[in-house]
């Protein structure tokens, strides 16, 4: 997983991250669930919310997480038995019931992560590389199935005064709410699971960048999640002008103040500030130098 404030390479590193290990043989997934994600654009091929082979490059596949695809997967695999619970309360057509449900708060990024759980699931892919959307979308993501876990903890107290109310006899919502209860705990397990899960830190030498990324340390640890590698972007390695010159001076402080505080927590992996755009398989390639050099 590339996390990171929008804006500072995110998309950039996991590209030429997946670039790196397709071409070592492995059958690479990459995934990304911006609200405007850059795969396609990064990699100059339509990508979509269908995985396909990325042109020029074996082993690997792309994908554009389309939160309407999610949601429609959602209802396919929850529907029916949403609907057959809900009917035992409420006489409404299918459509109706299963989109107010749909609209919960948190489930359409609870069952995000699960769409992301069922591609490692299938065990097509040797290694899936996960370009997040900015980081507190991400940290509010990686949060959720913790709340929907305490949400569906009282969720039974409420249903079962509802059926003794209504003199119910059919009780198929505490199956649902049960099956829920495994999905989020199963989700928080394998999110949290150092052998599962490498979350990389991207940011760049600069206030903003550095001030959020150590917050974001900080909230993905309380998470269980232990960040082991930052790429710094952008980094002037060569001042040639006066305006280069004071733009590394600021860089420089930002870069020491990173290692003084994070040296022995974590390694600093310096992308340098390139003189054209990153798009295509080529830049890619000399980005993927950098960070695997």
């Amino acid at each position: 997983m590339f996390g990171g404030k929008g804006g500072v390479g995110k998309t950039t590193s996991s590209a030429a991250t997946a670039l790196h290990f397709a071409r070592r043989g492995l059958r690479t997934l990459i995934i990304s669930s911006d609200l405007t994600p850059s795969l396609s654009d990064i990699f100059e091929t339509e990508i979509g919310p269908m995985e396909r082979p990325i042109p020029g490059v074996e082993n690997l596949y792309g994908l554009e997480i389309d939160p309407d695809e999610v949601m429609r997967r959602w209802k396919e695999k929850f529907g029916p038995e949403v609907y057959a619970a809900a009917s035992a309360l409420v006489d409404l057509p299918y459509d109706e019931v299963v989109d107010y449900v749909a609209m919960a708060p948190g489930i359409q990024e609870e069952f995000m992560l699960d769409y992301i759980l069922e591609r490692i699931r299938d065990r097509r892919y040797d290694l899936i590389v996960w370009d997040t959307a900015p980081a507190g979308d991400t940290l509010r993501l990686l949060g959720l199935p913790q709340r929907f876990l305490e949400h569906l903890r009282v969720a039974p107290k409420v249903y079962l005064e509802v059926r003794d109310t209504f003199k119910l006899s059919r009780t198929p919502f505490l199956e649902i709410i049960e099956s829920w209860k495994q999905l989020s705990e199963q989700t928080i397990r394998f999110f949290t699971d150092p052998e599962n899960v490498e979350f990389i830190m991207v940011t760049i030498p600069e206030a903003l960048g550095v001030y959020q990324s150590r917050r974001v340390i900080r909230d993905l640890r309380r998470h269980g999640l232990t960040v082991r590698y930052l790429i710094v972007n952008d980094v002037i390695r060569e001042p040639d002008c006066e305006f280069h010159r004071q733009r590394w001076e600021m860089q420089q402080r930002y870069l020491r103040q990173l290692r003084e505080e994070l040296d022995g927590h974590l390694t600093l992996v310096e992308l340098p500030l390139l003189p054209y755009e990153v798009k295509g398989v080529e830049r890619l390639a000399e980005v993927e130098r950098y960070l695997f050099a």
